[in-house]
């Protein structure tokens, strides 16, 4: 199907909330349109290699769906919305149009079955804690706990300061076990750089 896509220096995951603000006159019509139609549009990650041009991404990429929960003109004039992430999508083909308007023809990627969490991932639900009492995570009204392997995957991938490719090679993974395996090893990673405690 075809979808209108927003690129952003951030890579948004299934269940988790992201606050944007809209000024560009090609999003507002966007966004009426989406609003008025009861759809929602897609969230593309903008990696090095994966710059917007005339022609569109020159890469093709996973995006996530973005699905507007709710509206507010900002005291700056700015139109504020918030999305939660719906299904995850690869970028097939894509142009701009004649309002500038990225669109891009989507394949919605099929996720694996939820898996219940075990003892295994005892210290992850435990970070995943540790971070909703962050102010700026807890505005976003998001976490509320893991129900399984999934959630806890989306919520850990989309929170911790990861690299915005390895965001990426999270969200195009189908299997949210091998998902938390990948963070895990990220994590590993981080604090070996001192950048997060666990």
């Amino acid at each position: 199907m075809t979808l209108p896509l927003f690129p952003l220096n951030t890579v948004l995951f299934p269940g988790c909330t992201l606050d944007l603000q809209i000024f560009e006159a090609r999003y507002l019509d966007m966004i009426g349109r989406c609003m008025k139609q009861g759809e929602g549009f897609g969230v593309v990650g903008i990696l090095e290699e994966a710059v917007v041009g005339k022609q569109g991404l020159i890469h093709a990429v996973v995006g996530c769906e973005a699905v507007i929960t709710d509206f507010k003109q900002q005291d700056n004039g700015l139109l504020g919305i918030r999305v939660q992430g719906g299904r995850r999508f690869e970028v097939l083909t894509n142009e701009v149009q004649r309002d500038m308007l990225l669109v891009g023809e989507v394949r919605w990627l099929q996720d694996q079955p939820d898996r219940a969490l075990s003892e295994d991932h005892d210290d992850l639900l435990a970070l995943l804690t540790a971070l909703a009492e962050h102010p700026m995570v807890a505005a976003l009204g998001m976490v509320q706990g893991a129900t399984g392997q999934q959630s806890l995957a989306n919520q850990l991938a989309y929170l911790l300061p990861f690299a915005e490719r390895d965001k990426a090679l999270l969200l195009r993974e189908e299997d949210p076990g091998v998902r938390l395996l990948m963070i895990q090893h990220l994590l590993t990673e981080l604090q070996a750089e001192g950048v997060v405690e666990v």
